[in-house]
């Protein structure tokens, strides 16, 4: 049965009409991974560097919050920019994904690392769309970027042969990083309506089933990004989301038309990814 499920999933990919979203803990496939792979590793890296109080120090947005109000935005922004400087080399995933034959395809990557963007080099038509600090970036949500770097206008990503939507930002090109409780604010106040959402993302997604490896829908934040950005989407997507889930997740899994396979990450690439390399 859960075979069939893979291969279903598989051609789901390779057809595009599976969109895969990618949470830190896909960085768990990384060997010895030099960046932070989930939220509780940054709020450490954090805390590390600058004293918060103790009630806040295991949550992120407002270690990051107390950090941008304290000692300044730019000293938020170098602590994330040493955190995730290394180059995260990309996995058997990211390289699989990266070589998915349907255009357009959309790919979403919702953390900080570069790993995705590395198996994309491979790749000419392709580019990326990261939101943006309104407190660095008033008035704008997303940036867009080509892929040698340079900035990139909206139109242009129409004409993408892939797109990599980074919603909380990227260690590169440029230091855009989404991780305060003042950043999110700022869009959750607007999300309902999709203001921070970008046209191009809404186009591909429609009718589509989401894919979600290495995500969490354990806090609020979460479990709201993932629903704007599944919005007017297919009704079917799944999880690969082992481990026992909290209430919250089991509650937004059913209401989200999720549905859980119940097996390590690891486990669904050799299934998926590795067995399509092999054959």
């Amino acid at each position: 049965m859960m075979k069939q499920e893979f291969d279903e999933i598989r051609a789901g990919l390779e057809s595009g009409g599976i969109i895969p979203y990618l949470g830190p803990g896909v960085l768990e496939l990384v060997p010895n991974c030099p960046v932070p792979n989930s939220p509780e590793a940054l709020v450490e890296r954090l805390v590390a560097k600058v004293s918060v109080p103790h009630k806040i120090r295991k949550n992120l947005t407002a270690a990051a919050q107390f950090i941008e109000n304290f000692k300044h935005r730019k000293t938020l922004t170098t602590i994330m920019e040493e955190a995730f400087r290394p180059n995260v080399a990309p996995t058997a995933l990211h390289h699989y994904l990266a070589a998915l034959p349907k255009e357009p395809l959309l790919i979403v990557d919702a953390w900080y690392d570069n790993a995705m963007q590395h198996a994309l080099q491979s790749k000419v038509d392709w580019g990326q769309v990261q939101g943006v600090s309104q407190s660095e970036h008033f008035g704008t949500w997303v940036h867009y970027y080509r892929p040698d770097g340079m900035q990139a206008e909206d139109f242009e990503s129409e004409t993408w042969g892939t797109v990599l939507y980074k919603p909380l930002g990227s260690i590169s090109p440029e230091r855009n990083f989404l991780v305060s409780d003042s950043d999110f604010v700022e869009v959750l106040t607007e999300i309902d309506i999709q203001t921070p959402i970008p046209e191009v993302v809404k186009a591909l997604r429609t009718d589509r089933n989401f894919l979600f490896l290495g995500c969490r829908f354990r806090n609020q934040l979460e479990r709201t990004f993932a629903r704007q950005i599944m919005k007017r989407s297919s009704s079917l997507h799944w999880a690969v989301l082992p481990g026992e889930l909290t209430r919250n997740e089991e509650r937004f899994l059913e209401e989200q038309g999720i549905r859980r396979l119940d097996v390590p990450l690891q486990e669904f690439v050799d299934a998926v990814v590795h067995e399509k390399l092999a054959a």
